[in-house]
């Protein structure tokens, strides 16, 4: 008979050669760079909702939040999911239309490409600048998700977590460099689906275990805290702390870092008929709000399976594996279990890979077309821009591997900072590209630059003071950033007439549309 681990072996394997046979499939229809980095602008509307979401639920959908609300109960991922449903709503209804048609106006592949034609600089100083946040940035977010697959296949089978997470890059970015933005978007469809599967599969099979649902509540209930929103458990100390108002507004501010994240506003770009972003809007909403509700379910039917002695109790950043405990605990029930439990598993791996996959797009499009054709001005070929596109995938998966090394790290953590890097040096400068008319090139970088820096000033040296400092840094660094760009264009030269006329012309065939 073929033991649990073998059936969930090859039920994963099956998943990620269908990864790479989307890839090469959709290689064949990249012509140019432009498809590589943005797919034509040829995506439906489903599959932009999808795509979208699916690249934004990176591997914290189902490890960080399930493995916080595990440990700590529903109000610090209760609130962090609050503003992320917020964030998802107001980002595709205030700036996915705006963003294509503008984007498609001014012929920008890239988010430094629309920086630096939205203002016209002639020297591309914004275009390199955002590129450079761009790397910086989206580095240890593609670690994070490297180390979540390692984490995965390490729990699960006993192996080595360094070749386990090694293998995984491999795949992500085997199929990423082959077929660029369309193979990312079209497996991030998929990546999407069977998310959703692993996390319906998990909370009915984890409720069972549990004694049903009754039972998973009276375990929540009878921890101090666990079920606020305005405490918080201490699961050594197994008490309660307050959860305030300034924290909450913190938590919130996860919202915020939409208007900024590349990965996202690149599907917005990417649609064909900017006229369907309606019915995208819709189905991401929906999606995003179950798929975190049900993650949250998750780590609270998790701690009740352990208070049942059904999986083992998890401390720090182990709590991250609760999925992957409950998953092999299905796995024994029997051939079809183990079958169900590998798709489970290729749940989380979706997550992650439907997420650094996106990263390293714009990370690579940041190096091969941003700086070298951007601002370095290096003439090559569309055949040699296609070489560059790949290698820079694979420099940066080499990098990312390299930081991913260490299996102690906290997804959750990872992703908390990045998040706040792109929205605080993004975020401000997308808002008044898209709907400030006076704004201007030199009040554009000095929000890029200030909201960056800001985001680690924050975080390494006030934030550690505690108190009412202790706030997550996103949301200082958006406002500040956000005040220097609106002080530097006041204080400095008004837009040249073209500039105006661009954004008058875009702002016209929006309002003629509504």
């Amino acid at each position: 008979m073929i033991s649990a681990k073998v059936l969930i072996m090859l039920t994963i394997l099956v998943y990620l050669g269908g990864m790479i046979i989307i890839g090469i499939y959709c290689s064949k229809k990249n012509e140019n760079v432009g498809d590589f980095y943005l797919g034509g602008r040829k995506l439906g509307p489903f599959v932009t909702a999808m795509s979208a979401e699916a690249s934004d639920m990176s591997s914290y959908l189902l490890m960080g939040l399930p493995g916080l609300a595990y440990l700590s109960g529903v109000a610090d991922v209760g609130w962090t999911a609050i503003g992320l449903a917020i964030g998802t709503y107001l980002n595709w209804l205030v700036v996915a239309k705006k963003i294509r048609i503008y984007t498609h106006r001014l012929d920008a592949i890239t988010i430094p490409d629309f920086f630096s034609r939205r203002y016209h600089d002639e020297k591309n100083i914004l275009m390199c600048i955002a590129a450079v946040v761009i790397i910086i940035f989206f580095i240890p977010y593609t670690a994070s998700g490297f180390a979540a697959c390692g984490k995965l296949f390490s729990t699960l089978f006993g192996v080595n977590y360094i070749p386990a997470m090694v293998i995984s890059a491999i795949v992500i970015v085997l199929y990423t460099a082959m077929g660029g933005f369309l193979a990312a978007s079209t497996t991030d469809l998929i990546q999407g689906i069977v998310m959703s599967i692993a996390l319906l599969i998990i909370v009915f099979f984890g409720i069972h275990i549990a004694g049903g649902f009754d039972a998973v509540m009276d375990n929540a209930r009878s921890m101090t805290g666990y079920l606020s929103l305005t405490m918080t458990h201490d699961p050594v100390s197994k008490t309660a702390s307050p959860y305030g108002f300034l924290t909450i507004c913190s938590t919130l501010a996860w919202a915020l870092g939409y208007f900024g994240m590349p990965h996202i506003l690149l599907r917005f770009m990417a649609i064909e008929d900017h006229n369907k972003l309606k019915l995208s809007r819709r189905i991401a909403v929906i999606w995003v709000v179950i798929a975190m509700g049900v993650a949250i379910l998750i780590g609270i039917i998790g701690n009740a399976m352990t208070k049942v002695g059904a999986v083992p109790l998890l401390e720090g950043s182990a709590s991250e594996t609760i999925i992957v405990c409950i998953s092999d605990l299905l796995s024994k029930h029997g051939c079809l279990a183990a079958i169900v439990a590998g798709i489970v598993l290729s749940g989380i791996l979706a997550a992650t890979m439907s997420t650094a996959d996106s990263q390293l797009l714009a990370a690579s499009s940041s190096i091969s077309h941003n700086l070298l054709g951007g601002f370095f001005r290096v003439n090559i070929s569309e055949k040699a821009a296609m070489q560059a596109a790949r290698v820079s995938v694979l420099v940066i998966s080499v990098i990312a591997a390299f930081i991913a090394r260490d299996p102690n790290s906290s997804v959750f953590g990872i992703v908390s900072f990045a998040w706040a890097g792109f929205g605080a040096a993004f975020g401000p400068v997308v808002l008044t590209a898209l709907f400030w008319r006076r704004s201007n090139k030199q009040g554009a970088l000095a929000g890029m630059i200030v909201g960056g820096v800001m985001v680690f000033v924050w975080k390494y040296l006030i934030r550690p003071m505690g108190g009412i400092w202790g706030i997550y840094e996103l949301l200082p660094a958006f406002l500040l950033a956000l005040a220097a760009i609106i002080i530097v264009s006041l204080a400095t030269q008004a837009p040249e007439q073209a500039v105006l006329e661009e954004y008058d012309a875009v702002t016209k065939e929006l309002k003629n549309e509504k």
